[in-house]
This record gives structure tokens, sequence and C-alpha cells, in this order.
């Protein structure tokens, strides 16, 4: 290591140290604060992302003009990209986790004991939560007003291709901040582009309690790798549709050109379609049919290919590939079963859907998948916080614990036991 990495690695720590501090401090802060002054910090926060949209979109054409310069897809300019209908959604968030019922001092167990003691289980902040993200500026709105809501303060550490618009809406939510007079430290930007300040971060034990990884599997590897932080888990989305021997033709359609194509790039996006033998000729023409429509490669297994001429042929690296952009994998299988056995081998534990008008068929996948997120007959672009009614979320986690599924307030929580007695020793 040269002299100009180690000043760097020593500024980074420096930085990172400083945000600890004022995040710990912040947290204490807000884990007593009332749900009326949270409430407010995202209204005004919400008022400052409508009064700032010019200088956000601004903020987002400079990042997005560099991302141009380097070797980048359509799918990642996309969830970079933001125009005034997304900042509008930003606003529209905050507003809505600000309705929310305050998740802090939820009452989630009570009972009392033979002895007389009585015992309640309340919800509590997890304290201070590191976010690491990629290109998708939104999350910094979205971990932010998460994180106010349910009591948590927050380090935010965007990816470079992003650090502009970034830092254009964690002024707002400092602004919001400011003005329900809470400390302004409760949400911080790390203010550096340096790789560093990642590994920094990673190392954080007295400052942060919990890191979530948001962003693609390298990025998520290597937090669960370098972490000494509890992590919350966001590995690939590799998304399956499958269409049943039973299932409506025009759902089918409907279903997986949305599940596919609404937006290719999101972890929602399903990557692969699984389709019962006994519509093969009858179902799987139309959706193919569907699908190229909307401007989608198809790779296929022979079945499949032997459909529609423009079929690819598909290779067994293609049945778990996060496309994020506009290709899906298609393959005709035998049962029910083969179904959930390939969603098992080459899923992600994120979302996966079946488009069937049998209810037992329906019952069984639900059963058997395990996925943090399962679909009957809807599209599994449904794997997002808001349309779960959380407000936002921070991200999907397809680990198993603490938190399963979209990352929301009552997920930024933990419990602690109140113990009421009446004068009790122990025999």
């Amino acid at each position: 290591m040269n002299d100009v990495e180690i000043a760097n690695a020593e500024d980074s720590r420096s930085v990172m140290r400083l945000l600890g501090i004022n995040a710990r401090d912040a947290a204490a802060e807000l884990a007593c604060t009332s749900n009326e002054k949270k409430s407010a910090a995202l209204r005004e926060a919400a008022n400052a992302i409508r009064d700032s949209v010019g200088e956000i979109l601004a903020a987002n054409e400079t990042d997005i003009t560099t991302a141009k310069t380097g070797d980048v897809t359509e799918a990642f300019i996309d969830r970079l990209f933001l125009n005034k209908e997304r900042v509008e959604a930003m606003a529209l968030g905050f507003e809505d986790v600000a309705s929310l019922p305050d998740p802090v001092g939820e009452v989630i167990g009570d009972w009392t004991r033979p002895n007389g003691l009585r015992i309640t289980r309340v919800r509590v902040p997890l304290g201070v939560i590191g976010v690491i993200y990629e290109s998708r500026p939104n999350v910094t709105a979205d971990a932010g007003g998460l994180c106010i809501k349910s009591g948590n303060a927050a380090i935010l550490r965007g990816g470079s291709e992003s650090y502009c618009s970034s830092e254009a809406i964690a002024k707002c939510l400092v602004h919001g901040l400011k003005k329900a007079d809470l400390p302004e430290f409760s949400v911080q930007l790390v203010p550096t582009r340096d790789r560093a300040a990642v590994g920094e971060m990673l190392k954080m034990t007295e400052h942060i309690d919990v890191i979530i990884p948001r962003g693609g599997r390298s990025l998520t590897e290597r937090v669960a790798d370098e972490s000494r932080i509890p992590v919350f888990k966001h590995l690939d989305g590799n998304c399956h549709v499958y269409v049943d021997r039973s299932a409506d033709p025009s759902k089918a359609v409907a279903i997986t050109v949305n599940a596919k194509m609404r937006r290719t790039g999101i972890c929602g996006a399903a990557e692969s379609l699984l389709v019962h033998k006994d519509v093969a000729l009858t179902i799987l023409p139309q959706v193919i049919e569907g699908l190229v429509a909307a401007g989608c490669e198809i790779r296929g297994d022979a079945p499949t290919q032997e459909v529609d001429t423009r079929v690819l042929p598909a290779n067994e690296q293609d049945w778990g590939t996060e496309y994020l952009g506009p290709i899906i994998s298609v393959r005709v299988v035998e049962s029910l079963e083969q179904a959930i056995v390939h969603v098992e081998r080459f899923g992600s534990n994120h979302t996966d859907s079946i488009v069937t008008e049998d209810d037992a068929a329906a019952s069984e996948f639900f059963r058997r998948v395990d996925s943090g997120i399962v679909l009957h007959n809807a599209s599994t672009q449904f794997a997002d916080g808001g349309e779960f009614g959380m407000g936002a979320e921070i991200g999907i986690s397809t680990g198993k614990l603490h938190a399963r599924g979209p990352v929301g307030v009552e997920q930024l929580t933990s419990y602690k036991y109140l113990v009421r007695g009446q004068g009790q020793v122990r025999p």
C-alpha cells in the first residue's frame, strides 16, 4: 500500500467514525421521539422533495451523464434514472410512511405468570442501521424515511454512480428533520465516493447495529463475507412464474408479460417462466407472442423452441441467471412437482408466482415454495413494500433470520420485555 492509499484509508476511517458517533447519539434521541414528531419530519421532507424537484433532476442528469461514459446497460440506467413522476413517488412514499402506525412501543405480547408477574413484549428500534446500495437513488428516500419512522438512525452509503442524486435527496430528509426539531444526524449520507468507506462501515460494530445491502450479488456477497455486523441479506431476484395446467390463458399472458416487462431491471422482475406440458401448445404460444411483442428475448428448452421458431436455445446457466433486462428463460415441465423442484434448485428465495385456477395446486405451491414472497394469480412485480401497504421498503430480505420479504418499519424493530411485579422474589 502506498502513502496515498494509507492516507485515504485513514481519512475514510476518521470520516466513518464521526458518522458513527453522530448516528449513535441521534439514535438515542429518536428511540424516545413521539410519533407526531417523526411523522412531521417525513411530511416536511415530502414538501422539500417537491420544492427541490428541479435540483434533484439536475443532479440525476449529472449522474446519468457520468454513468453513460462507462460500460453500463439500459437496465442500469433505468434504475438510476429519475423523472418528475419518480420524484413525486418519493414524496408520496414519505407521506405514506408518515401515516403508518408507530411501530415503536407496540405491544406484541402480554401475559401474567402464576406468581403475579406481568410480562409485556414491546417493539423497540434496532438502533443505527447502515444501508449500502448501488444505482438506485430512491433507496436514499426509502431507507431514510423508514428509519426515521421506526426510530432508527441511518448511515447511507449509496453507489458512486448515484452520488449527486442521493445527496440532493438526503438534503431534503435533513431539512425535514430540522423542521421537526429532530437531530439532523438521524440520516447521514457517507460524504465520499471512496470505496474504502464500505470496508470501514462493515467493521463499525460499536456504532452500527445492522447492515442492509441493496444491490447485485457481488455487493451482497461482499457485505456478507466481510461484515462484522449482522446483515439482512438481499440476494438475486431470480423470480419465477409457473403457468399450471389449469391456468386461465388471459391471466397467464397478462401476468407473465407484466412480471417480466413492466420494469426489467428490478429485483421482482420474473427471470424464468415454467409452463405445464398440458398447456404448452395452447397457452404457451400466446405467452410467447405477448413477450415478443413487448420486446423480450426468449431462451427456451427444446419443447419451447418447437412452439415458436423465435425462441433461442437455453443452456443450464440460463435457469439461474438474473438478467435484469428484457430476456427470459422458459421451460416446459411435466408437473407441478417438477416446477417446484426447478424453483427450489434455481430460485433465489425471493419471489415466485403460480398461475392456476386450481386452488389445491396453489395451496401446494404456497406450502412448498420456500421464498420470501409467494403469489397466486398475480405478477411478481408486486414484490414491493409500497404495494404491501408498508409505505416503502429498504429491500427484500431473502434470509430467514429476523426479517424476510419486504423490509419496512416493523422489520426495522426488535423487542424488549417489560416485567411488572409487586415485590416478588424468586424462591
